[in-house]
């Protein structure tokens, strides 16, 4: 293994040190053109700033040094090809579902997916057949998809061409993904798994296993969000006998920028090499450093550390509010204090620590001070997390792509739009995962969870009218 190498950002700063004189794309000029009160910002990245030039190669024909860099990458990975991107894990999930499906085929999709997925299904014109997640009462928040109502939804949808998972979900849980991926390759059915947050699973230590090692056909990670890799980088690993590579490598050339970002291939070049060199004692330091941060987040009154039921990402803290606040005012109290999370929920805030090595530093003391003087005096006592009786289910949409598109739509309040269909996403963000889809029908209870994420001050994507509590549903759709 050469992981130690990283083959792509080296050549960048061969080139660079020729000082070159730039007669091509981009307009910076190798930084020359920027203002001159902000170019010590940018100074250094954007001589790495570059176009296809001699020696440097071609992402979306690669055979020089961005193929020896995805050759290391499937080499640590262990697969049959991996693949940068350079349009993050979105444009992944696009290509590995639009690669494996034609239209009207059914596919099985965890209901808590990324808008991602959901886009990509309906641009081939699939038809999505929904499986509800567990919920995990103790922490308020939805988890995976059971075995069981894989097999539920198998029986009742013998022609399934493929399934999608999320794994881990957003808060580092895990489901029995292995379980399910035997059970659809014994009826020759691929298995897509989004694993934005997961690219360094596959260290090993005491983390979980990654979707790869537990044998799904293809694997999409942001390497920015958890691994030393700028924003939009990310891998898409290929390991599948069901479903043409080719087919991948094409949506993958479609969907991709012609442009791609040199300074983000090279960071994924980079991010390889230190998750490739990542050691035992690496992981033996990492994992007292965040057991010692849980104690001390534990020592603060007003907060709980959410510890998870088996197995679970370490990097991924999820902290319960146990005071007057609720998840989001929290997450503001923080941010008050210079101290900036992941996401918040009604109930908690969520924080995403550094792979670090061994004897780097982080400021964990700076966040224990700084919560504990966010939370000083407020108001302290235990919270009821709100009961949630639903067993999981299987759904699909009430309406086809077709009838969708010649249906008039007008807005309602949330509270009338109970029993009708919806007629666009909505989309809590962060995480970016919908509550509601276009053509789905629009459950009480789906209401009341809206309407409770805009009372306590949650953000979304898409629809403005949301926050007056009201949503667009389609006319004459009973």
């Amino acid at each position: 293994m050469r992981q130690s190498e990283t083959p792509l950002f080296d050549q960048l700063v061969l080139h660079n040190k020729k000082d070159p004189i730039s007669l091509h794309v981009p307009g910076h000029k190798y930084g020359k053109l920027f203002f001159d009160e902000k170019q010590s910002y940018f100074h250094d990245i954007l001589k790495l700033d570059v176009t296809e030039l001699s020696g440097l190669d071609d992402l979306h024909s690669p055979e020089g040094v961005i193929r020896d860099a995805e050759d290391l990458l499937s080499q640590l990975y262990n697969t049959q090809r991996s693949y940068f991107l350079v349009n993050g894990s979105t444009v992944g999930n696009l290509a590995m579902i639009m690669a494996t499906l034609n239209e009207n085929d059914v596919v099985l999709v965890q209901r808590n997916c990324h808008k991602s997925v959901l886009n990509a299904i309906q641009l081939k014109h699939a038809k999505a057949v929904f499986l509800d997640p567990k919920f995990h009462h103790n922490w308020g928040v939805a988890g995976g998809v059971s075995e069981q109502l894989v097999k539920e939804a198998l029986d009742l949808y013998p022609n399934v061409k493929a399934m999608v998972f999320t794994y881990p979900n957003y808060y580092g849980m895990v489901n029995e993904l292995e379980e399910i991926i035997e059970l659809a390759h014994a009826r020759q059915i691929p298995v897509l798994v989004d694993e934005a947050h997961g690219a360094h699973l596959i260290s090993g230590g005491r983390f979980p296993k990654s979707a790869i090692q537990l044998g799904a056909d293809v694997v999409v990670q942001s390497a920015h969000k958890t691994l030393p890799a700028m924003t939009m980088g990310s891998y898409l690993h290929f390991n599948s006998k069901l479903i043409p590579i080719k087919s991948v490598e094409n949506y993958l050339r479609i969907l991709q920028s012609s442009s791609p970002s040199y300074p983000i291939m090279a960071s994924l070049d980079l991010a390889r090499s230190y998750l490739g060199t990542y050691s035992s004692g690496d992981h033996s330091f990492l994992f007292e450093r965040i057991h010692i941060f849980k104690r001390k987040l534990n020592e603060l009154k007003g907060i709980k550390v959410l510890d998870y039921d088996g197995e679970g990402d370490l990097l991924k803290v999820t902290l319960q509010t146990r005071n007057a606040l609720n998840g989001f005012q929290m997450q503001d109290a923080f941010e008050k204090e210079g101290i900036f999370t992941e996401l918040a929920d009604p109930s908690n805030v969520l924080l995403v620590l550094p792979l670090l090595k061994k004897d780097m530093e982080f400021p964990f003391e700076r966040v224990i001070e700084g919560m504990g003087h966010a939370l000083k005096g407020v108001k302290y006592g235990s919270k009821e997390i709100k009961e949630v009786h639903y067993k999981p289910g299987i759904s699909t949409s009430a309406l086809t792509e077709d009838e969708m598109n010649r249906y008039m739509t007008r807005k309602v309040f949330l509270k009338d739009s109970i029993g009708e269909i919806a007629a666009e996403k909505i989309i809590a963000y962060p995480p970016g995962i919908p509550l509601l889809f276009p053509g789905e029908r629009i459950k009480s209870s789906t209401i009341d969870q809206i309407e409770n994420l805009v009372q306590m001050g949650a953000r979304f994507q898409g629809s403005k009218e949301i926050y007056d509590e009201q949503i667009y549903i389609y006319t004459n759709a009973r």
